[in-house]
């Protein structure tokens, strides 16, 4: 069974910080690079960054320096450290493969609110 579960997204502050965890079924997960994704209002949904199955890890220039991705494979659970948060980090984030299939299957994804 498919199965991404997003969580961790909250209200912050602008410099504050929040991590967010996605819990995905073996068959997504296993022996694959992962993904975090966000969309925020009226803008396309976006790669933020991705991590390979040995750990070796990308961002997009808006983060670099700021988040920070990392995962379990024993749990099959990969995370999102975000620290220092902007106002334009404000999105529905959602984690997933990379790269994306044709027609991806997504979890329910996690709110980050960056507002003082």
């Amino acid at each position: 069974q498919v199965q991404l579960v997003e969580s961790g997204g909250g209200l912050v502050q602008p410099g504050g910080s929040l991590r967010l965890s996605c819990a995905a079924s073996l068959s997504i997960f296993s022996r694959r690079s992962m993904g975090w994704y966000r969309q925020a209002p009226g803008k396309q949904r976006e790669l933020v960054a991705r991590i390979t199955s040995t750990m070796s890890a990308y961002y997009a220039d808006s983060v670099k320096g700021r988040f920070t991705i990392s995962r379990d494979n024993a749990k099959n659970t990969v995370y999102l450290q975000m620290n220092s948060l902007k106002p334009e980090d404000t999105a529905v984030y959602y984690c997933n493969v990379y790269p994306l299939g044709i027609g991806p299957y997504w979890g329910q994804g996690t709110q980050v609110t960056v507002s003082s």
